[in-house]
């Protein structure tokens, strides 16, 4: 018999349980390419692996070069692999002219009980 095991996720002040389920799959994929500095134009995101019985998605954003800057995100409802542009609210990358920052979003799957089905990261430079 195997052992379950689980990990307690940071979202804000808020530690979520992520269930061990499909929690592996779940992979995210965005380009800036089109994004205008300074605006709260969120990029499109292709997710892939998404679990079984994800009913919301939460993006959050972080300047790795700036952690303790708030770049929010928001939670929306998941209906589909794919997430338009500007869907997503936060505050846009801002990096002082003339550098370039690395930016990486989080998405987490949540279930209709609000539980964490999986999460995964991605990275780039802005500007690209």
């Amino acid at each position: 018999m195997r052992a379950l095991s689980f990990a307690l996720v940071p979202i804000g002040a808020l530690a979520v349980t992520v269930l061990p389920t499909q929690a592996d799959t779940l992979s995210v994929r965005f380009s800036w390419a089109g994004i205008p500095a300074c605006a709260a134009i969120s990029p499109a995101f292709e997710l892939g692996g998404v679990p079984v019985g994800t009913k919301r998605l939460r993006f959050t954003m972080i300047d790795l070069y700036a952690l303790t800057f708030d770049h929010g995100g928001s939670t929306i409802t998941y209906d589909g692999d794919s997430v338009s542009k500007g869907a997503i609210r936060y505050t846009g990358p801002c990096p002082p002219q003339g550098e370039r920052h690395n930016y990486r979003w989080t998405v987490y799957a949540f279930d209709s009980a609000d539980r964490v089905l999986g999460s995964a990261s991605a990275e780039a430079m802005f500007p690209p």
